[in-house]
Parts: C-alpha cells; structure tokens; sequence
C-alpha cells in the first residue's frame, strides 16, 4: 500500500507503512531496535500493527454489548477468535506529515460485528534524544456508544540468542489461559513463577506469549520495559492508559524469525475484554480517548 513515510530526528530513524498504521522500522545510528520490515508485505506475527478497536483476541469472535448480540469474523480459526481488531487490515491515510513526525487516521464505518463508527489516529513522533513515542486516538462520530480498546504490537529486536536477553517487566501479575491463548481465570501473581521478571534476568528459555498487568510506574506514571542484548538496550514505556502489556518470544514464527524479537504489547484491555468487560473503553457519541508509548534507545 505504497512507500513507507520515513522520519527521522538526530541519530533515529523510523519507517511507517501505511497498511495497518504499521511501525515498519525503527533505528539508532543504524542498529535496528525493532523487526524491520517491508511496508507493501504483510508484517510477519502483526509486528508493528495497530490493534483497534480491540486489542488481541475476542473469544469465538462473539460479545453482547447493551444487550445486542455482536458476531465478529473469525480470523484467527486456529483458535476460533477475532485477532487484533479491524484496523490492521485498513488502509489509513496521512494526515500531517514532516521530518519526525507523521500522524495518520483511518475511519471504522460500520463493520461486520462491528456496527458502530470510530474515527481512529495514530501519530508517530521521532526526537532526538527521546526517541519514539506514539499517540493512538479514537473519537466515536456515530450516535451510539462503542466498546473500544487498542494496543500496538512492536517487536524489538534480539542481537544473539533470545536465552542470553536481558529483562526487566514491571508486571506483578499475568493473565492465565487456555490452549487457545484465551483466559482461563483472574489474574494471578508472577511471583515465584517462571514469568517474574521484575527485577533484571536473562531470558534463558522462558516461552512467553502471555498478558501481564499491576505495572509498576515511575513518579510520571509510565511503565517501562527494558531489553538488553548484544549490547544494546531498549526501552518500552507506557503510560497510565496502557494497563496491559502482551509479551510474545516469537515462537514459532516463519521465515527465519523465531526467538529472534520480543514483543512488547502495550494494551489498555486485556484478552477477550469485550466479553469479560475488563478495562474495557465505552465511547459515548462525540466522546474521544488517547493512549501513549514509545520506545527508546537507553
């Protein structure tokens, strides 16, 4: 869906596809912190997209809002689940666009399961000594209310073997599931378990394709993420909104690409929360919401 727009700002460099509103690269003094990828292929594993209005997976693709029973395509079939929203899937359009900074927008008309109208944004903005940082808006411009919640799906890229990573979560709890990834209970205490990365480990052959929350926050209310490999260490932050954090090792994924990126998934809803109504966003008509992360160079 044509050229990636490029940004850049002192030693960053960033690309950012229009297909999905896509995180296509991100850069500093040319080592890669993120998968690179082309913008016109569809992004391996959904790195880089924006998940809207939902993030991650809605349970047989079924959910009951104010009462109406809502029928979702299933994508994923493997697992009978709607994956990562309807947006990934737009083509979104640039609305401004400058040296290091591009926001882009994209409008939800009505959709199957999905009959209600957002009109979404994702802005990208470079700096030079902070790096990446993303807003994600939505604004309901319908006449009803919209359940809603977002999240964006980077992976950071891993210099070496994912065992000799180095990580710091700041999550003191994780959502347990099922086989098919949906949630199988409350959340429950990653003390003690082999996803207690609170304080700095290697990774070793920790398998994660899991949700944390509780995020541990600094004094202005961000959460950070850190990752260490091959000499390099990156940071991803969250803010308040962003409550949930999806963390996948990249199992299994073609084309050369397992265990070679972590993503790092900041959500403002769990799992299924269109079912369970967990942080779930209610839009009411005219109402709008905004969430930020971003990711850096430490």
């Amino acid at each position: 869906m044509g050229d990636a727009i490029e940004l850049a700002a002192g030693e960053y460099r960033a690309a950012v596809g229009r297909r999905g509103a896509a995180l296509c690269r991100l850069a500093f003094k040319e080592r890669e912190l993120t998968w690179s990828v082309p913008p016109d292929e569809p992004p391996p594993a959904s790195h880089g997209l924006v998940l809207a209005p939902w993030p991650n997976r809605i349970r047989d693709g079924h959910y009951s809002f104010k009462g109406v029973e809502h029928r979702l395509e299933v994508t994923e079939p493997s697992r009978g689940a709607a994956l990562h929203g309807l947006a990934y899937a737009k083509a979104w359009l640039p609305a401004e666009i400058s040296a290091d900074r591009a926001r882009l927008t994209c409008l939800l008309d009505g959709a199957e399961g999905y009959p209600f109208r957002l009109e979404l944004s994702a802005e990208y903005a470079l700096d030079a000594s902070g790096g990446l940082s993303v807003t994600l808006a939505a604004r309901n411009t319908g006449d009803s209310a919209a359940p809603y919640g977002t999240g964006a799906h980077p992976f950071l890229s891993v210099a070496g073997p994912m065992d000799d990573a180095v990580l710091k979560l700041p999550a003191s709890r994780r959502l347990p599931v099922d086989a098919r990834l949906l949630p199988s209970g409350e959340p429950e205490p990653v003390e003690g378990t082999e996803h207690d990365f609170r304080t700095s480990r290697p990774i070793g052959a920790t398998v994660f394709d899991t949700a944390f929350t509780d995020l541990e926050r600094g004094s202005d209310g961000l959460a950070w993420t850190v990752l260490s490999s091959g000499g390099q260490t990156v940071g991803v932050w969250a803010d308040a909104s962003m409550g949930w954090l999806q963390v996948f090792s990249a199992e299994g994924v073609p084309g050369g690409r397992h265990r070679t990126g972590l993503a790092v998934e900041p959500m403002t809803c769990p799992p299924d929360a269109f079912n369970s109504g967990t942080d779930l966003t209610v839009l009411e008509p005219g109402e709008e919401t905004s969430s930020r992360f971003g990711i850096t160079r430490l």
